[in-house]
């Protein structure tokens, strides 16, 4: 039978499945998104027990300092927190966690996965095509992890990403449906509107200057950087791109209503927004601590880029919540 709870932030009744009852698709996700936190979690467990393993002689990972623990015990806390959310999308008590408490990782979560799973997916595409050979000046630089960690690791995070996306969707249908159900409707007021094309503004700019680098410019980059250009980085920048001009895009849309089916706005800007803004605080934190593969730090056009994409993914977040606002029941 089903579980029926009343939240008391939520102006409706929610329903859940039961766990008995969530259905062979959502219990197989469950396992699946479990499974592939374990590489990633045991590789940052055994390295903070002092393992080397995946760590090459030579790398600067052979002698860890504080940051490096310190980042590794983050990460770690980071990934298993991805356990949390499957619990909570797929268990009973999960309907009675609100809201606000939820939606945070969640976002977060979109937001740092997205990126990884169309970016590495797109290097394989690459690799397969004949276009990922490596970057000039590639080999010269000391080496930092083993090849097959990166490939470890990036599989379990495109997996991840991808089985709770899975998970989400049908949690949130039954239990926020309401907020993407029928057309954008009303224009919104006309600061959210000034607001959301700052977002498309800003996107646009980040955009351009990311599709200028990963068509081979070079201004802005750094010696160091520009060196180690290859159809990998290329990849990444053209990701960042596009997520970018999705939140942008979502933000406008939103704005202006009208009669398009609200949830694809809504998923361009939840989507576009979470990647910009997360993946440019996480690059922000990077760019503030040691260099932990011995190159030179970010050039501060890359760290006007990564506070381009937070502002982007504040603003666009700031008109998805006055849209979602609108959205509740009088």
């Amino acid at each position: 039978m089903n579980t029926r709870e009343t939240h008391p932030s939520d102006p409706t009744e929610v329903e859940l499945p039961s766990p008995s009852h969530l259905g062979v698709g959502r219990r197989v996700l469950r396992a699946v998104a479990l499974a592939a936190t374990v590489p990633y979690l045991g590789l940052k467990t055994v390295w903070l027990c002092g393992s080397h393993l995946g760590i090459p002689e030579g790398s600067v990972l052979r002698e860890p300092g504080p940051f490096f623990t310190a980042a590794n015990s983050v990460t770690l806390a980071m990934d298993a927190c991805v356990i949390l959310l499957v619990l909570v999308l797929t268990r009973p008590w999960g309907i009675r966690v609100p809201g606000p408490l939820l939606t945070f990782p969640v976002f977060v979560a979109t937001g740092l996965l997205t990126p990884i799973v169309l970016g590495f997916s797109g290097q394989l595409l690459v690799r397969a095509l004949g276009l990922g050979a490596e970057a000039m000046g590639q080999a010269e630089r000391e080496p930092f992890l083993d090849p097959w960690v990166f490939h470890v690791v990036y599989t379990g995070f495109s997996i991840q990403g991808l089985a709770l996306a899975a998970l989400f969707v049908p949690y949130a249908r039954e239990r926020w449906g309401r907020a993407w159900r029928g057309v954008t409707g009303e224009r919104l007021p006309s600061s959210t509107g000034v607001v959301a094309a700052a977002a498309a503004a800003v996107g646009l700019a980040v955009a351009g200057v990311s599709l200028y680098w990963a068509f081979g410019g070079a201004a802005g980059l750094g010696a160091e950087r520009a060196a180690a250009r290859s159809a990998d980085t290329a990849v990444v920048s053209a990701v960042h791109a596009v997520c970018a001009v999705a939140a942008g895009a979502g933000a406008l849309l939103l704005a202006r209503g009208g009669t398009l089916r609200a949830r694809w706005p809504l998923g361009l800007t939840w989507v576009g927004g979470a990647a910009t803004l997360s993946w440019g605080a996480w690059m922000t934190l990077a760019a503030l601590g040691p260099q932990l593969d011995g190159g030179e730090g970010p050039p501060d056009t890359a760290v006007l880029i990564y506070a381009g994409q937070m502002i982007t993914g504040l603003l666009a977040g700031t008109v998805l919540i006055r849209f979602l606002a609108t959205r509740r029941p009088g």
